[in-house]
């Protein structure tokens, strides 16, 4: 069983059409970006308890909160796995938000989104979307969160000191690779085991390892 899963597995891989979207992709994308766009609005509230904790202790610290809003691009790349799968999932995700209504502004809100999809989407591409494993899910994660930390010391943070610049960005990478890069990769696992993934690569994954 393990052979036949490898063979079918390299045919996918080799496939020249393996980057198509299909529809069932558009419509899982879809619905991974606005479920995870729900979770952040949840922690558009949640986030402020722990912000209050930790900007005290040391200005920048609160870039450790920041990986619950990255993950959906990590998690779209790693289940549909084409290129723009990333993109298109944080950046819907920050659409949901942005509707629903938050305190950073809706146009703001989406181009951040865009940034933080962007970051994980470069990671993928680099592995040129034929690697998915935990160290890449952790790279994607910190990537995204590098892309969305910069955007953010541009925007909301301009003029900040090198003391608080140098914090941020390590507390914001450390969050990104280990909550949207390892824990999402193990989400994404998780629902393949589940077998609502079968039609994808991961959930073929999934199988052969039983």
């Amino acid at each position: 069983m393990h052979a036949v899963a490898s063979t079918s597995e390299t045919r996918t891989t080799s496939s020249p059409g393996r980057f198509r979207w299909r529809v069932i992709d558009i419509v899982v994308a879809s619905v991974l970006g606005v479920a995870s766009g729900l979770i952040f609005l949840l922690w558009n509230i949640g986030y402020l308890g722990p912000k209050t904790l930790l900007e005290p202790l040391l200005p920048g610290l609160q870039g450790l909160l920041d990986g619950p809003w990255l993950f959906a691009g990590v998690l779209g790349a790693l289940i549909i796995r084409k290129p723009g799968a990333a993109i298109y999932t944080e950046t819907l995700a920050a659409v949901v938000s942005a509707l629903v209504g938050n305190s950073w502004g809706g146009f703001l809100t989406i181009e951040a989104g865009l940034v933080q999809g962007l970051g994980a989407e470069l990671i993928v591409l680099l592995f040129l979307y034929r690697r998915f494993t935990l160290p890449v899910a952790i790279l994607a994660g910190a990537g995204a969160a590098l892309a969305g930390g910069i955007n953010n010391l541009v925007l909301w943070y301009a003029g900040a000191d090198v003391a608080f610049t140098g914090v941020y960005l390590v507390s914001t990478v450390l969050s990104g690779a280990v909550i949207a890069g390892a824990l999402t990769w193990f989400l994404a696992r998780g629902l393949a085991a589940t077998g609502a993934l079968d039609r994808f690569a991961i959930g073929r994954e999934a199988r052969s390892r039983v």
